[in-house]
């Protein structure tokens, strides 16, 4: 039998392999919704299983960055997936979405089994953390595209809400309290800059060690993104939550104002912000103005609730319950601008 597409550096074999080491990762991410079985050409879904009266299906799709550069350097390759799926379900579930299932797409150089395997797992884990389903995905074997040991990943998802409960600006009043949720450290956004600051400018390497951490920089680096599904559904069902932002690219500066009116701006105070110190070891060493650092990282905020003064306590309640380290960080006002005092 011919090997010509082989010989190109595409194996059927590693696909086949692949798809067969995947599958006990795919099966324990099935929820109550999940339609067939891995293998068939669509992924099918049944949204009656969740009893919405009003369904609105919300979607969701992004990818981790140059993140994935620390990954392969390391060759740690099995929780690179926790943060790609962090960054759809935490996306989607500030519209007040609830995560039902979850695609992935594998673009590759060559696709190794044991490889796709370990990537798969970590998408599974952060599937499991967030109660979503593995429904479909597409591993792409690219020789000519990527080089030798790269690849890159997206995800899509797509979850329910009802169109009563959807979340909308008009609900964020101009005294509403601010609640941060503390994120694991960079999650998935600025590697770029951070690559640049550490390894080109000032010729650290991923195993470099430094005193205000606890781990080598690359396994720092390399932390997963924080998924706050769980503990965001449980309170956007017992609080009546006014708006949510997830903290990515563009940090607070750009994100926070996407849940407000045209009117509305925020005092945050920085003093009640946490102190990560992987922060602070990038504007030090990249000499980066503060102000640039929120407009780049999340500064130790994965994600900001707006609620009502009277629900605060409640919600820390809740969101602490879940492990979230959530503190009150500031207010809504009529500003129209981001204030960090």
């Amino acid at each position: 039998m011919s090997n010509k597409y082989e010989e190109s550096g595409v194996s059927l074999e590693r696909g086949y392999e692949s798809v067969k080491r995947i599958k006990k990762h795919v099966e324990a991410t099935k929820n109550k919704g999940v339609i067939g079985n891995i293998g068939d050409f669509g992924g099918a879904f049944d949204l009656s299983a969740y009893n919405v009266q009003n369904p609105v299906l919300v979607s969701g799709t992004d990818g981790v960055g140059t993140k994935l550069l620390i990954a392969q350097e390391l060759n740690i390759h099995n929780t690179i997936g926790i943060d790609l799926v962090a960054m759809c379900v935490n996306d989607i579930v500030t519209l007040g979405a609830k995560p039902l299932f979850f695609l992935d797409y594998i673009a590759i150089n060559k696709a190794e089994p044991s490889l796709i395997e370990s990537i798969i797992e970590g998408i599974s884990e952060g599937l499991k953390i967030s109660e979503t389903a593995l429904i479909g995905g597409e591993t792409a074997e690219m020789p000519d595209l990527y080089k030798e040991d790269h690849y890159d990943l997206a995800g899509f998802t797509t979850g329910i809400v009802d169109k009563t409960k959807m979340l909308k600006k008009e609900n964020v009043t101009d005294d509403d309290i601010l609640i941060g949720l503390k994120s694991s450290g960079v999650h998935s956004n600025g590697f770029s800059l951070v690559r640049k600051v550490f390894f080109k400018d000032n010729n650290y390497n991923l195993n470099s060690t430094f005193e205000e951490l606890d781990d080598t920089l690359g396994k720092t680096l390399l932390t997963p993104t924080k998924i706050y599904v769980k503990g965001m559904l449980e309170l956007l069902e017992k609080i009546n939550v006014h708006g949510v932002s997830h903290i990515t690219g563009g940090g607070f500066i750009e994100n926070i104002p996407r849940m407000l009116n045209e009117h509305q701006g925020v005092l945050i105070n920085k003093d009640a912000l946490p102190n990560l110190p992987i922060f602070n070891l990038i504007m030090k060493l990249g000499k980066i103005k503060l102000s640039e650092m929120y407009n780049i990282f999340n500064m130790g905020i994965g994600m900001v609730v707006s609620v009502a003064k009277e629900d605060v306590k409640e919600s820390l309640a809740i969101l602490n319950s879940h492990g979230y380290e959530a503190r009150v960080i500031g207010n809504v006002n009529t500003s129209k601008k981001v204030e960090i005092i």
